[in-house]
């Protein structure tokens, strides 16, 4: 698992793992930054936790091969980005491709980037969400899997709406998470199919 800060998800994730919601076991938290806490949650819970300095690297494309071999030691059957703010490399995206989800705090494909909410509320926005998707080389741009959609009230400040997306957050990734690991959800031919069956451009159960 990926996390460059807090690391909500992955707590929840942790969670889902420990009362069995998630038919798994987290074998590593990396980070590109020394001082994330979702590296503190990681060893509360018994995870090994690594910290890769940017410094250390010559370049982005050196930076993740050292990530990618780090990670391919744990042989993961799946990588979980969950707050990662750093853009991969094409490099390292094919390496694990169709064995990578990430989650991002908009209705994909709207919002694509950095500060989705604050987006949202300037423009006024009825309604705003979460997509888990298939990490693929285009920045937030791999087929969806599941989102979640809350509605954005006029006084909304962003700290309201970043709390109430969170909540949602924390439902459908280990939902999505357990649909992987117990072989329903896969990625074939750039196509997210749950139960064989494609998914829709916004992911299952489009309204």
């Amino acid at each position: 698992m990926l996390v460059s800060g807090e690391g909500s998800n992955l707590q929840a994730l942790i969670d889902a793992c420990q009362q069995g919601r998630i038919n798994a076991t987290l074998s590593a938290v990396f980070s590109n930054k020394a001082a994330a806490y979702g590296l503190e949650r990681a060893r509360l819970a018994g995870i090994p936790a690594h910290a890769l300095d940017v410094k250390a690297y010559r370049d982005r494309a050196e930076f993740d091969v050292a990530l990618a071999d780090a990670i391919d030691t744990f042989q993961p059957d799946l990588v979980v980005l969950a707050g990662y703010m750093r853009i991969l490399t094409a490099e390292f995206v094919q390496r694990f491709a169709g064995r990578m989800i990430n989650i991002h705090p908009s209705l994909l494909p709207k919002y694509p980037g950095l500060h989705t909410h604050r987006q949202a509320i300037e423009n006024q926005d009825a309604e705003h969400g979460t997509s888990v998707h298939f990490v693929t080389e285009e920045l937030d741009g791999g087929p969806v899997i599941l989102q979640a959609k809350v509605p954005v009230f006029a006084d909304d400040t962003e700290e309201e709406l970043i709390a109430r997306i969170q909540t949602q957050e924390h439902s459908i990734y280990p939902l999505v998470v357990s649909w992987f690991v117990d072989g329903r959800l896969s990625l074939q031919k750039g196509q997210a199919l749950l139960d064989n069956n494609p998914l829709s451009e916004r992911g299952y159960a489009e309204d």
